[in-house]
């Protein structure tokens, strides 16, 4: 299976995703490619290093179909079976979630459906959650909604501040995305209603 991953940042779930593909511990896929919507995404770079093909499509000062419809025809292009989203920071569009239907990734830091959208983290800490966490989930065509795949939990503590309550639902993103991968690419799962359920 080829990975697309979609990024806008210093892609460190990108990171975790190859690390876990070049340890052995996600075995059966490989990274085609890495896109960006910022040219100086830090990931992009990362990726360069480490000899995977890093392309920045700038949105900027263009419809945002038209945008799209670029990543879209550079993802075929390298033939990618399923996209990961990893600190993409734009809303896509139906027109690209129909490219992908049910082969789209996100991970959100926070435990869906709590705490939907940007700052997820500072969300949870000023509304006194006990517990925050992250969720790797399908992505469909409402923000932080499709089908959850795999969650992780973390306490919220009394000494946090919100950036390190960030920094330890970080730390359980770059475990759960390859978790969440790797059951994935089994195919060992079926569908019903809104649940994932793991075959045996």
């Amino acid at each position: 299976m080829k990975l697309g991953v979609l990024l806008s940042g210093r892609g460190s779930n990108f990171v975790a995703i190859a690390d876990a593909i070049a340890d052995g511990s996600l075995e059966g896929c490989s990274i085609a490619v890495v896109l960006s919507n910022l040219p100086d995404a830090g990931g992009l770079a990362i990726a360069r290093e480490r000899g995977i093909e890093a392309i920045a499509i700038s949105g900027k000062g263009i419809p945002r179909e038209e945008h799209e419809a670029k990543m879209i025809a550079t993802l075929l292009e390298h033939e990618v079976d399923l996209v990961c989203l990893a600190g993409y920071m734009r809303i896509l569009t139906p027109q690209f979630i129909r490219a992908f239907q049910n082969r789209i990734l996100n991970i959100h830091p926070s435990l869906l459906p709590s705490f939907p959208g940007t700052h997820a983290q500072q969300q949870a800490f000023e509304y006194g959650a006990k517990i925050a966490g992250c969720t790797v989930h399908f992505v469909d065509e409402e923000v932080d909604h499709g089908v959850i795949v795999l969650q992780r939990a973390v306490a919220v503590e009394d000494t946090d501040t919100a950036e390190t309550l960030a920094e330890r639902i970080l730390h359980e993103e770059h475990a759960a995305y390859p978790e969440a991968l790797r059951r994935v690419l089994s195919g060992a799962y079926t569908v019903e209603g809104r649940r994932y359920i793991a075959r045996s």
